[in-house]
């Protein structure tokens, strides 16, 4: 059996359920496609209340988990007026924890106001960090050596990742994902949360498999669907045309429109990005790798890799 990857999340009070929620579901559906994690839940009291007062109860005793050396630590964040107020700022046995989670190996992660939990045990000293807009100067004054990043989704600074919170806890999700198990997976991840666009760290990151998804038609998501899962086959356009239920001419206006891109320029792309994929598994020939794109000899291989 393959062994599960834990991912341990630090409720503190306050805590708003999108910070906590959106990151979970990407790892809960990241299991359905072959990553294995296990969830656990911790807290630093005794009874915790979300933003929106619904409560938690049967939490773990943050001192009875041992951090996951090779895992995550997630902080969620929570009511703005906590950040300063919250007396996770004095707790020392607290700090050393997460301290200790980090030299030990794990990663340790931070949704929205969650930094300040972070930043409070030291782990933000002279590193990359952001947080919610509304929150980036207060960040910055009360942890005058952090390296507050504003204008960001999410940062990376050795093993420390902090998002901007509420949605963007999703995307740090689905990057982490990314990290370890690489774009297909995740493309299956975000198509199971309907998130069609994949946004990195600043929002330059691409992924052939979820950019060009920034739209609801449903006939060309279908047709985008049916390219990736079908592209060793070199689907023709009357092929995607039956598929979408559509002429040829109409399929092709109306993919250019919704994406910025024509059905051809797509299709290279998806090529060029599976070839790079398979180009790192010794187990594949150049021949082999060629006839998954869907492409007829070698050259053509180089050819789509060159450009």
């Amino acid at each position: 059996m393959t062994a599960q990857t834990r991912i341990t999340f630090l409720l503190p009070p306050f805590v708003h359920l999108l910070d906590i929620a959106g990151a979970a579901q990407v790892f809960q559906a990241g299991q359905t496609y072959g990553a294995h994690y296990a969830l656990e839940w911790c807290s630093y009291e005794r009874t915790v209340q979300s933003s929106a007062n619904l409560g938690f109860t049967n939490l773990a005793w943050f001192e009875d988990i041992v951090p996951p050396n090779d895992g995550f630590l997630f902080v969620p964040g929570f009511d703005s007026s906590y950040a300063l107020s919250g007396n996770f700022h004095t707790n020392t046995i607290l700090h050393q924890w997460l301290q200790q989670a980090y030299i030990s190996g794990a990663t340790i992660c931070s949704v929205c106001a969650g930094a300040f939990v972070l930043g409070a045990a030291g782990l933000l000293d002279r590193r990359r960090c952001t947080t919610h807009w509304q929150l980036i100067e207060t960040l910055q004054q009360t942890f005058p050596t952090a390296r507050v990043v504003p204008d960001v989704l999410f940062t990376q600074d050795s093993k420390i990742y902090t998002s901007a919170g509420i949605s963007s806890g999703i995307d740090l999700a689905l990057h982490i994902l990314e990290e370890r198990h690489g774009a297909r997976l995740v493309h299956n991840v975000a198509r199971e949360l309907v998130v069609y666009q994949r946004r990195s760290g600043n929002h330059t990151q691409t992924s052939v498999y979820l950019d060009y998804r920034n739209h609801v038609h449903q006939g060309i998501h279908t047709v985008q669907d049916w390219i990736i899962e079908h592209l060793h086959t070199a689907p023709t356009l009357e092929t995607l045309a039956e598929i979408a239920l559509m002429s040829v001419r109409n399929l092709t206006r109306i993919f250019r429109q919704t994406t910025g891109i024509s059905i051809n320029e797509y299709t290279a792309r998806v090529r060029r990005e599976v070839a790079q994929t398979l180009m790192n598994n010794p187990n594949y020939t150049a021949q082999a790798i060629a006839e998954q794109c869907g492409l007829k000899s070698i050259r053509q291989l180089q050819r789509i890799l060159a450009e």
